[in-house]
């Protein structure tokens, strides 16, 4: 696991635990190891090394998608997700991105830079309609806290259902109708075969003119050509907190395009990670010593 089991606490007795942070060098032995927690990293060497480990059968990944880890799974193994972990901060950064982009906070900032006093009339979130694209646990999240905000949300997951307090989930099938009569799109969706390209040059088309796209999501699931041809036309705007690539070049169009403000993927990435990672860390740990299925298996 990447972190003192000290650290962690509440950890079952008689455990044989090695820590590899994904920063130190790994283990230079990968067999005999069972569980597998990944370091919160996104570089390839903890990756490379869970594919070398023969005897591991349960991997715990400390972030919410998943489809990085897929390809080096070993067979019979198990892979959960961090589900848990991230959602009050992704959420956050969600909301703040759309205050932010509606608000002209990045305006703001240049005018401060350039000694400008930019008054004027902004968009306010107060009395819009947002979609919220991909209502699993981060949607839901965000859905918390757009309550105080006196917006109306539109709830889009794979299905529809109905949530424990009776709001309506529409299915993704009903887009191409939503989507021209909502303000903002807020993309919550993982990363799948399914939604990779999802929000497409079709999809923006059907935005409304001033819309705002905020993808908090996975840089591939917009593509970026098509959002590039929006936005420097002027018609919609958007707020990025993952793109594609990544990270953006510091040449990439995306980073001049007006009304597009990026910020480097740092969704999960705040204060809130590390006590919920330990927390999960801990029950997962505890849960496959004494014989239970762990929580949030996506495969194997």
């Amino acid at each position: 696991m990447p972190y003192d089991p000290a650290e962690v606490g509440g950890l079952p007795a008689g455990l044989d635990i090695e820590v590899y942070d994904g920063v130190a060098p790994p283990p230079s032995k990968h067999d005999g190891v069972v569980f597998y927690v990944l370091p919160y990293t996104f570089d390839q060497t903890p990756l490379r090394v869970l594919a070398e480990m023969p005897d591991v059968r349960f991997v715990q990944t400390l972030t919410a998608g998943y489809e990085h880890v897929l390809p080096y799974l070993p067979p019979g193994a198990r892979l959960a997700n961090g589900r848990g972990i991230h959602e009050a901060s992704t959420a956050e950064l969600a909301v703040a991105l759309t205050l932010a982009s509606l608000r002209g906070i990045p305006s703001f900032v240049r005018g401060q830079d350039a000694g400008e006093w930019r008054a004027g009339f902004y968009p306010a979130l107060a009395d819009k309609t947002v979609l919220i694209l991909g209502y699993g646990a981060i949607g839901e999240a965000v859905d918390r806290r757009l309550a105080g905000f006196e917006v109306d949300v539109v709830r889009v997951a794979r299905r529809a259902r109905t949530t424990a307090d009776g709001a309506a989930v529409r299915a993704i099938s009903e887009l191409p109708a939503l989507l021209p009569t909502v303000d903002v799109v807020i993309v919550t969706t993982p990363l799948t075969e399914a939604t990779r390209g999802l929000v497409d040059a079709a999809f923006l088309a059907r935005m409304r003119d001033g819309a705002l796209l905020v993808n908090v999501a996975r840089g591939p699931v917009v593509d970026t050509k098509a959002l590039l041809t929006e936005v420097t036309a002027g018609r919609i705007t958007a707020a990025l907190d993952v793109t594609d690539p990544e990270p953006l070049p510091a040449d990439h169009p995306l980073r001049f395009a007006p009304g597009v403000l990026v910020s480097p993927h740092v969704g999960g990435s705040s204060s809130a990670f590390l006590p919920r990672a330990q927390r999960l860390i801990r029950t997962q740990v505890t849960a496959w010593a004494e014989g239970r299925e762990p929580a949030n298996v996506v495969a194997g």
